[in-house]
């Protein structure tokens, strides 16, 4: 049964730490850096309700169903973004990754593969999860691509699940990572980091 405690994870070039108030000014920076709000597919919070959505993550981590990070760049510690474990459920060894979003500048680098490494290969080697999950808007293509280049398998959508902030209801597209598919994963994700660019 899988237990899902705070956690340091390193790797340059970033280091996820646990989500705390004291990340507020840096989270709105990084939110700001291509006012990210005003996208209506994401969780990204408008720079006013920046302290509201740390509260929030800092809850349902407190209820035990999520564990949220602050993505940090390892070598200046500049806050570049965030991400967390949700819908954790120890009784299946099952938990998902996602809440995750970061500045525009750091979009499309190896910011989002590294911190995505660290937390499968938390979940699966030292967790012992056997099943990691990913779930987004049916309309953020970006994230769906983000999240097949990362191996996941998709699994489905569910119709009609859940508010957007605009109000409107989106459809949810499910992905999924077993636990025996990992090595193969973890080898690729090593041979994207590594080969020149």
């Amino acid at each position: 049964m899988i237990h899902v405690q705070p956690v340091t994870l390193e790797r340059a070039p970033v280091r996820l730490v646990p989500l705390a108030l004291s990340h507020e000014d840096g989270l709105r920076a990084a939110a700001s850096d291509g006012e990210l709000w005003n996208l209506r597919v994401t969780s990204v919070p408008e720079p006013a309700q920046t302290r509201a959505y740390i509260e929030q993550a800092l809850a349902q981590r407190d209820a035990g169903h999520r564990l949220p990070f602050a993505v940090l760049c390892s070598t200046t510690g500049e806050v570049l973004g965030s991400t967390s474990y949700h819908d954790i459920v120890p009784a299946i060894d099952r938990l998902e990754i996602g809440w995750t979003w970061y500045a525009r500048r750091v979009q499309r680098t190896a910011v989002n593969t590294t911190a995505k490494l660290l937390l499968m290969q938390h979940a699966f080697e030292t967790l012992g999860a056997k099943l990691v999950g990913w779930r987004t808007d049916n309309y953020n293509f970006a994230s769906q691509r983000a999240i097949e280049r990362l191996g996941a398998r998709k699994d489905g959508v569910l119709r009609h699940h859940a508010l957007r902030r605009d109000g409107t209801v989106r459809d949810t597209v499910m992905y999924s990572l077993a636990a025996g598919e990992w090595p193969e994963v973890k080898a690729h994700l090593e041979w994207q980091l590594a080969r020149p660019r």
